[in-house]
């Protein structure tokens, strides 16, 4: 991770969603269709870092990788807005090309996390039997 980005995914997150809850207040001003995509956005967004919060408070790991598994599609939404904003020309891909990378990235972190997290809760149940 680049020096001045968040060490944490629940930090990271939250950061996403401070810039998330920015960019909707641009695109809420624009009206039109970016009023519109604007809720979508923010709805998404900022339920990734709410999710993972959940998810840390977890009450076993089913509950952890079910968590994390909803944070990954709120990542994966985000994702698709934005870049449909930009495919339909409705927001240069200068204004979002940095927030787009940061969703893409979390949604990596987020794949890796969930992955993990199954695998090693089947070693888990395996090593029980």
């Amino acid at each position: 991770m680049t020096e001045g980005k968040p060490r944490d995914i629940q930090e990271r997150t939250f950061e996403f969603a401070k810039r998330v809850v920015k960019q909707r207040q641009y695109l809420y001003e624009l009206g039109g269709t970016e009023r519109v995509l604007a809720g979508q956005i923010l709805r998404s967004g900022t339920s990734i870092g709410a999710n993972m919060e959940e998810a840390n408070a977890g009450q076993s790991k089913p509950d952890f990788i079910t968590k994390c598994s909803i944070a990954l599609k709120e990542a994966r939404e985000t994702l698709y807005w934005l870049r449909l904003l930009v495919e339909c020309n409705l927001v240069s891909s200068e204004r979002l090309t940095s927030l787009i990378s940061e969703a893409d990235e979390i949604v990596a972190i987020l794949t890796t996390i969930v992955k993990n997290a199954r695998t090693n809760l089947k070693k888990e149940r395996s090593n029980e039997t």
